[in-house]
């Protein structure tokens, strides 16, 4: 009788990327991760890839408090042309029933005009995207978009479209709304 022998994968090239991905992107879990990977041209299935990063030890802690993604780098001193730089920015209201509301309001910094204003009693980040894409097909897309850590700025839908788009995502620093003060000038 033949029995299959399983020959043993070497998994060194997969854990020592997987390491270099998670020093990148500390706050990135195996899924995450694995998006990197195949993205990178890795054919890897997602229970090696659980099974890789559990051997090295990358799970990533839970924290005690929320603490939000900083921003990456600074942005540039002052937009030089049209697209170069937009800011984005939620405003919250209720209406006289108690139903609460949200506004994404878009602003080109150099020319200081509003490019969208999106009202709805809720906004996705795949929402956040459609504007985003209506907005780019018509005028053009940014370089950079500036704008705070809020959930639907700081997911996977609005990674992939800025990946998708080649824009630069810039996160503000939590609690410093003055490093987006063109649209929050706007809000105000």
């Amino acid at each position: 009788m033949i029995r299959y022998m399983r020959l043993p994968k070497d998994d060194a090239p997969l854990r020592t990327r997987l390491e270099e991905l998670a020093a990148e992107r500390r706050r990135f879990g195996y899924r995450r991760l694995a998006v990197l990977l195949r993205r990178d041209g890795w054919k890897v299935n997602i229970k090696r890839v659980l099974r890789v990063y559990r051997e090295a030890h990358l799970q990533v802690r839970k924290r005690l408090k929320r603490r939000v993604a900083l921003g990456r780098g600074d942005p540039a001193a002052a937009a030089l042309s049209m697209n170069e730089r937009w800011s984005l920015d939620f405003v919250h209201d209720t209406l006289e029933s108690g139903r609460r509301i949200r506004t994404l309001n878009i602003v080109d910094d150099f020319t200081r005009e509003c490019l969208a204003i999106e009202v709805d009693t809720s906004l996705s980040g795949h929402r956040v995207a459609r504007v985003l894409d209506a907005i780019g097909f018509v005028r053009g897309f940014p370089q950079t978009i500036v704008m705070d850590n809020g959930t639907e700025l700081t997911s996977i839908a609005m990674a992939c479209w800025a990946r998708d788009r080649k824009v630069r995502l810039h996160f503000i620093q939590p609690g410093k709304p003055t490093q987006n003060a063109y649209v929050e000038s706007f809000n105000s």
